[in-house]
């Protein structure tokens, strides 16, 4: 029985992972131009709130860590990997910690990721040119990054309710 559990879990995490890097390459094709460089709406982001919430923290931190290296390998650069990686830090730590403490739902742990992305990027970037004019930006990326948050909490709140009877029958 435990066999056909953790075939059920690896498959689970495969089509997880491949669902966010899909997304990851959807968002790519999405023209958002908003006068601030690098405003996305993080459809990725969908899969691991998802996660969160239906098959637990570490599962997701491996799924969220594994899109992000594929889809910078694929799709960008080192510094695009790197702004991504020092986002997605932040980020999945604010929203494990508001899920352990359930501070928030599921839209609010949402828009405390998109502003956590926000702000782990601005200061990575800080750190990459070294220059504190950076965070000049970091009031809009907030507005944007509590927008995306917000639509992709709408979002995976849906996809949350519909799956996780499927997740649990695992």
């Amino acid at each position: 029985m435990k066999k056909k559990y953790s075939a059920h879990m690896a498959a689970l995490y495969g089509m997880m992972i491949a669902l966010a890097f899909v997304l990851s390459f959807i968002e790519t094709l999405i023209p958002i131009s908003l006068g601030i460089p690098g405003v996305k709406l993080g459809l990725a982001n969908l899969v691991t709130l998802a996660g969160l919430f239906t098959v637990g923290i570490s599962g997701t931190v491996v799924i969220s860590l594994l899109r992000i290296i594929l889809a910078g390998l694929t799709f960008g650069n080192m510094f695009s990997m790197l702004y991504s990686l020092g986002g997605w830090a932040l980020s999945m730590l604010l929203m494990v910690i508001a899920r352990k403490k359930n501070w928030f739902g599921i839209s609010g742990i949402s828009i405390l990721g998109g502003v956590g992305h926000n702000i782990g990027q601005i200061c990575v970037a800080a750190l990459v040119v070294q220059q504190a004019g950076v965070f000049f930006y970091l009031p809009f990326l907030l507005l944007a990054g509590t927008g995306a948050g917000l639509v992709i909490g709408i979002l995976g709140s849906t996809i949350i309710q519909r799956i996780r009877s499927f997740i649990e029958k695992l």
